[in-house]
């Protein structure tokens, strides 16, 4: 009986030593994150849901583009007129929030290619008989703090007589607006169109001139901002721009927000 249960032992210590173990599956790794900087005050580009989930048109762009690239996107809100300093100060990697590419702003950050291009419009009361800036002398317009709009205002409006009154945001914009605070603003004409004159409350609101578009102002269209020597981020940022262009996803997202205005926010 010995010999039998020894020979089973034996038998089973090389039947173990036989058989081959199952190397473990290699765990899953997490894509990198991308820190993006939004101003969520700002519809229909970037705005929130009505549970606080950071959406818009920007917001769908970035997720596109952090797709592309294998990246993660994670939204960080930012005050406007901060979102520079912040890059800079490494708080988040890009800003995808419709700033638009200028030459004073190439001086602390680089850009992408852009990926859309809308002009600006005066927003005023329907009543007020707009010709030139000189026309609307007295007139309180609101700009939101550090955009190329508020560069505009200061530039052609403010030395015409207008007074220019600057926000953090521009939702304060046209909150002034309708309490009566202020006759109108200047704002991208997307924007403007979808966020304020759409709406129950832009009702006696309209556009007044034409459309304002020079570059010393406004630039060249709305790129991602990064920081400089992200060369990189850049290129893979700008390759991933044109496979969404050609796609047709940018075209999906595009008629999600403005196929109503028949219009293709990429511009010319």
């Amino acid at each position: 009986m010995k010999k039998l249960l020894l020979g089973l032992a034996v038998l089973s210590l090389l039947a173990a030593c036989g058989k081959k173990e199952e190397a473990p599956a290699p765990a899953a790794v997490a894509p990198a994150e991308l820190k993006v900087a939004i101003d969520p005050t700002y519809e229909p580009f970037t705005f929130k849901t009505a549970d606080g989930q950071p959406t818009g048109f920007d917001v769908d762009i970035a997720n596109a583009l952090c797709e592309q690239i294998k990246r993660k996107c994670v939204f960080v809100e930012q005050v406007w007129d901060g979102m520079i300093p912040g890059l800079n100060a490494k708080k988040y990697d890009v800003i995808i929030s419709s700033m638009s590419i200028t030459d004073d702003r190439m001086k602390e950050v680089d850009f992408t290619d852009k990926y859309y291009n809308t002009p600006s419009r005066i927003v005023l009361k329907k009543t007020v008989k707009y010709t030139d800036p000189a026309s609307i002398k007295g007139k309180k317009i609101g700009v939101l703090k550090g955009s190329t709009q508020e560069a505009y205002a200061m530039g052609e409006l403010k030395p015409a007589g207008v007074v220019v009154n600057s926000y953090e945001a521009q939702d304060q914009v046209y909150l002034d607006i309708k309490s009566g605070r202020l006759d109108g603003t200047v704002a991208d004409f997307m924007e403007a169109t979808g966020g304020f004159l759409s709406k129950p409350e832009g009702e006696k609101y309209a556009l007044a001139g034409p459309d304002l578009k020079e570059p010393k102002y406004f630039g060249y269209g709305a790129g991602i901002a990064l920081r400089k020597g992200e060369d990189a981020l850049k290129g893979e940022l700008n390759a991933a721009i044109k496979t969404i262009r050609s796609n047709g996803s940018y075209k999906t997202m595009n008629d999600k927000y403005f196929a109503k205005f028949n219009i293709d926010v990429y511009g010319e």
